[in-house]
């Protein structure tokens, strides 16, 4: 992969794989599904929100790199971002600045197990990396992708990859609160 942009995006997508693994690794089913307080969300709900949203992103992603390729899309970079795409991410850009509730629709059911939220959470990773490859070559600031916000919500290719690496690296922090949080109450789950 020759596109250091997308290069980075796979990187932060195993990463973020990575440090899944390290939040789950040694929990019991309790552990996973612990919460801190009762408005809160346990590690289990943090990966399955982003399991849940990542499928969606995924998909957009597909689709448009997809139709890229078929129109013929090309570019390299550096390629250069509008302000509203730099907003939007920034929205969900950690550290958090500004609590932002998540739509009902990717509200996550509690007490799911570990054995079915981590092999789903590590897929998602996976067809992540599988679409940055897939665009290399792509113009990634004129291809556009629908957002989980709104589907008439447009980013760049760039900044919706980008987007998922925010968006799953604030819930990652979110977890890791959790986690630490768990292990100060002497793991009480």
């Amino acid at each position: 992969m020759a596109d250091t942009e997308l290069e980075g995006y796979r990187r932060q997508f195993q990463e973020i794989r990575s440090q899944a693994a390290e939040l789950t690794a040694g929990l019991s089913e309790s552990q996973f599904n612990w919460r801190p307080g009762a408005s809160e969300w346990s590690i289990e709900e943090c990966l399955s929100h982003l399991v849940m949203v990542g499928q969606m992103q995924v998909r957009a992603i597909e689709a448009a790199v997809e139709e890229a390729h078929t129109r013929g899309i090309r570019g390299s970079g550096p390629f250069e971002y509008g302000h509203i795409d730099r907003f939007i991410v920034g929205l969900a850009e950690p550290p958090v600045r500004q609590a932002l509730p998540a739509p009902k629709r990717f509200h996550p059911l509690h007490g799911q197990p570990i054995t079915a939220i981590l092999p789903t959470f590590n897929h998602v990773q996976d067809m992540f990396v599988l679409q940055a490859e897939r665009a290399e070559g792509l113009d990634l600031a004129r291809v556009k992708v629908a957002t989980p916000i709104a589907r008439w919500l447009k980013l760049s290719l760039g900044m919706g990859f980008q987007l998922a690496t925010a968006h799953e690296r604030r819930h990652i922090e979110q977890a890791r609160r959790v986690r630490v949080k768990l292990f100060q109450s002497n793991g009480s789950a």
